[in-house]
């Protein structure tokens, strides 16, 4: 899996950073939460201060184009974000009794 940044801007106001990325990949889509990983090592920055936004892959192809915002803090993140977006990838905690 390798990642390319196709545009990275700074927003002062909101305390972040905008990335748009495209990523090449051999085999099965890679899912969410590896995708955040590799963005999270490659911009030098925390797993909790970034936010995925959009993954979007075209059919047969072994590239897909994204969007992703890297927050300067976890509080900054969590107040701007909405909660869906945190939560999408990640896998739902188990019920006890089930």
């Amino acid at each position: 899996m390798e990642i390319e940044v196709t545009r990275d801007t700074r927003n002062e106001l909101l305390g972040r950073r905008e990335v748009d990325f495209v990523l090449r990949f051999e085999g099965p889509t890679p899912s969410r939460m590896q995708v955040l990983a590799k963005l999270a090592a490659m911009l030098n920055a925390k797993e909790n201060q970034l936010a995925l936004d959009t993954l979007k892959t075209s059919f047969g192809m072994t590239s897909c184009t994204g969007k992703a915002r890297v927050y300067d803090t976890e509080e900054g993140r969590n107040k701007t974000e909405r909660q869906f977006v945190l939560k999408r990838g990640f896998p739902k905690p188990k019920e006890e009794g089930a």
